[in-house]
């Protein structure tokens, strides 16, 4: 099999026994790049030259260390809102379309403990916002499984690098679904930990209590090893739960016997797409025939998911966006009269429209007279929508829906509509809201589609999922076909 098909882990096992070296791997990965990427368009900022002269060094290296890391000599994506120290992090904005960190975030520094080689840095729907990544101030990237197609988003190009085998494995980050949502439509798996479990430190921050960081992979196992590395305390993310870390590759290969599934109700509604629940309750079944039991639960307050989070997000990213203002660093307008004809010019355009749309919202709906109404209620109903999650998981121990109501959509599509685009991302925020670590994992094809399932776990047992969703891969086998770029 050719190197750029490889799993991480299989790419790993090459590399400590030394069938393999890095250099070899990591030219694999870049010829693969340049035969794919000019139709999809995945990349910010490619770093090629570093990744091979790094590779080269560690070709040395894995002659003489006695111990050889997890990733070492192994080609990963960044999503371009993680800081990368001496490498753009531009969140696909022009506010920040030069911006160069001067420091790695926590899951970069531990990556490279673990002897990663990043191959540059992925496009995404500017500072996170959105779920197609069409709203990049660069360029729009395409689905590797139709290139008429979204990748989904706002991780579109970290899921796209994957899906297409540019990299193995890539970093996103997940506010209301965009590392699920973009890895269900592009038929890879992507997990978001349990808010808390990941370092925050050097993510630009969007909605800051509902924002994680977390692995897009070809399989569960491969998320599995990366969860390996990234979770865990960090003293420099105050949100951040000292909670100790399993080994998340025990979890893989366990049976599902005995194990309770729950299905609400609310996540298959009447006009649910009848082949996507199709495809998910027949994969359902099968796990039944495994050992799993199921039964049928309620989330009554998921019906207000959609609205708490969008009062919640914009609220938070109204006030996070605000240090953007063309005075520290960033993009400065060039005609101005006085400090705010600076600040309001540097602002109308450095930040895209959906930007400027969340900022509005959110600015909104914290005025005086309104945060009572609006912010306060959201998030009173937030902890409804927590509690109905609890009271579930006093019955099952996780719980299956599908992770976006239809495959993905065409470039140009929902653009127009705002509403439309927000609902794609109607099962997946409910999960950010409670907290909760979700796992979307490629269960079929409708019409040559990939279709996502996802599995959501109770606070900080991302084991349990990873166990149900490495069944459900092993069942549809979907990680074994490569689209045809």
């Amino acid at each position: 099999m050719e190197l750029w098909k490889r799993s991480l882990v299989e790419l790993s096992s090459l590399v400590r026994s030394k069938e393999v070296k890095p250099s070899e791997i990591v030219q694999a990965f870049i010829e693969r790049k340049n035969n794919v990427e000019k139709k999809i368009k995945a990349y910010v900022t490619v770093t090629d030259e570093i990744a091979m002269e790094e590779a080269k060094k560690k070709d040395d290296d894995v002659v003489t260390l006695q111990t050889i890391p997890t990733l070492f000599g192994l080609p990963i994506a960044i999503k371009d809102n993680i800081s990368t120290k001496g490498i753009r992090t531009t969140c696909s904005s022009k506010m920040l379309e030069n911006f160069v960190p001067v420091f790695d975030a926590t899951v970069v520094e531990r990556l490279k403990e673990s002897g990663y080689i990043i191959t540059g840095k992925t496009n995404l729907d500017e500072f996170a916002m959105g779920s197609s990544t069409e709203n990049s101030a660069f360029f729009t990237t395409r689905n590797p499984w139709d290139l008429e197609r979204v990748p989904g988003g706002s991780s579109g190009g970290s899921a796209a690098t994957v899906a297409s085998g540019m990299v193995p494995a890539s970093l996103g980050s997940d506010t209301g679904g965009s590392i699920r949502q973009p890895a269900a439509f592009c038929g890879v798996v992507g997990l978001k930990p349990t808010y808390g479990r990941v370092s925050r430190y050097g993510l630009v921050a969007f909605a800051s209590s509902l924002d994680q960081i977390g692995p897009i992979t070809r399989t569960v196992e491969d998320a599995a090893l990366m969860m390996n590395i990234i979770a865990g305390r960090d003293h420099r993310d105050s949100t951040s739960k000292a909670v100790p870390v399993p080994n998340y590759l025990d979890f893989v290969g366990r049976e599902i016997n005995g194990l309770k599934i729950g299905i609400p109700k609310e996540f298959f509604p009447e006009d649910l797409d009848s082949q996507i629940r199709d495809i998910l309750l027949q994969m359902v079944k099968r796990l039944e025939g495994e050992g799993a039991t199921v039964e049928e639960i309620s989330l009554p307050n998921t019906k207000y998911a959609i609205e708490t989070y969008y009062i919640i997000a914009p609220s938070e990213a109204s006030s996070n966006l605000a240090r953007f203002d063309g005075v520290r660093y960033g993009y400065r307008a060039k005609d101005y009269t006085d400090i705010d004809s600076m600040y309001a010019k540097t602002r109308d355009e450095g930040f895209g429209t959906e930007v400027k749309r969340r900022i509005m919202v959110g600015t909104y709906v914290l005025s005086s007279g309104y945060y009572d109404a609006y912010y306060l209620k959201a998030q009173k109903v937030r902890t409804l929508i927590y509690q109905d999650f609890m009271r579930a998981f006093e019955k099952v121990d996780v719980i299956i829906t599908p992770t976006t109501p239809d495959v993905a959509f065409k470039i140009g599509e929902k653009s127009s509509d705002p509403i439309q685009m927000y609902l794609s991302d109607i099962f997946t925020v409910s999960i950010n809201l409670a907290t909760l670590p979700a796992i979307s994992v490629p269960c079929g094809l409708k019409e040559g589609l990939p279709v996502g399932l996802q599995v959501i776990g109770r606070p900080f047992d991302e084991g349990s999922i990873i166990s149900v969703a490495d069944r459900v891969e092993k069942i549809s086998q979907i990680y074994r076909i490569f689209p045809n770029v």
